[in-house]
């Protein structure tokens, strides 16, 4: 079977004809895949969801318990047949619960990976490699300015910052779904045991990463009325990046302005976004983790979208595999 038969770009995301079923779809569709719980690819209204059971307890939480139609959740690892086609759920390493999707029909199977990052993250399954004969693989970091240094390095700049200025609140921007907790965990495991204060968007995602098991250490509402202003001197307080653009950030002492993201590589971007503490920590693959990645699927056919796919292709056919771009529509940067 052709790979274009198998899957093909639509308006609404990835459509697979033999199976009917789409993957990571941009709006409403009968039968939906999804990937993992951020809101670029886990859209409430479908009639039928298939996805890991954490990413169908993420969306409950972040959706409504009536997203979907009927839902069920694959097991990592185990096969099942839609329509005659093959599929099967891989670990991606991007957030708790984030999967690749493996189809396999007529003798072709295509990996569509999601988002997803190669580095060490006790909040979720690591990524697994797996052969194929088209990888369909993100690039919002592909470039090659793009190479994310060690995260205990970041990691190790906000600690250093919080000893030098001990009178200020040290706000440390992440993304309210895996971002905000692996930061949370980067920084118990740099010998912070002490109260982090979360904002309340955060609240019920900790709570669910808690009850898989994953440790986080005493987390407090970071509520300024709840004690003075002077309770958070020297605290790190962890929410999304939106909060501190409003009125919210302004009630605590002095407070320092963090963001943990890959976009921190550029400069001007913190520039802009008045970043005092820039923090390159993100959830996707850098340059290097996107071109290995490719190598180790032995796909003789890559599929790029989700980014800077125009570089990421040329250095494929540099290599002698087939690439092209994807050009799919609506997926933004949430995980960063």
């Amino acid at each position: 079977m052709r790979a274009s038969d198998l899957l093909r770009p639509a308006p609404e995301g990835l459509y697979c004809p033999p199976g009917d079923f789409f993957i990571d779809p941009v709006r409403p569709v009968a039968r939906a895949l999804i990937t993992h719980g951020h809101s670029d690819h886990a859209r409430p209204g479908h009639g039928a969801v298939l996805a890991s059971r954490q990413t169908l307890d993420i969306m409950a939480l972040r959706c409504g318990e009536d997203f979907a139609g009927t839902t069920e959740a694959a097991r990592l690892g185990e096969t099942l047949r839609i329509g005659g086609v093959a599929v099967t759920f891989y670990p991606a390493g991007h957030v708790l619960g984030s999967a690749q999707i493996a189809v396999e029909h007529g003798g072709t199977r295509i990996v569509a990976s999601g988002d997803y990052k190669r580095r060490a993250d006790p909040t979720c399954v690591s990524f697994e490699p797996i052969g194929c004969d088209v990888f369909i693989t993100e690039a919002t970091f592909g470039l090659p300015v793009f190479r994310h240094p060690p995260d205990g390095i970041e990691i190790g700049k906000l600690v250093k910052s919080v000893g030098q200025f001990p009178e200020r609140a040290h706000l440390v921007g992440a993304y309210a779904l895996g971002k905000a907790q692996r930061v949370i965990r980067l920084i118990r495991d740099a010998g912070v045991d002490g109260t982090i204060y979360i904002h309340g968007a955060l609240a019920r995602l900790c709570d669910y990463y808690r009850s898989q098991g994953i440790e986080l250490g005493d987390l407090e509402p970071a509520t300024v009325e709840a004690g003075a202003r002077r309770d958070f001197a020297g605290a790190i307080v962890v929410g999304p990046p939106s909060a501190f653009a409003d009125r919210w950030s302004r009630r605590f002492p002095d407070p320092l302005s963090c963001f943990a993201s890959g976009w921190m590589r550029i400069r001007q971007r913190a520039r802009q976004g008045g970043v005092e503490l820039p923090l390159i920590i993100s959830d996707h693959s850098d340059w290097d983790e996107l071109t290995a990645t490719i190598l180790e699927t032995g796909a003789p056919e890559v599929w790029v979208t989700h980014g800077r796919e125009e570089a990421l292709v040329r250095w494929c056919e540099l290599q002698g595999i087939a690439a092209r771009p994807l050009n799919l529509v609506g997926y933004e940067d949430e995980g960063d």
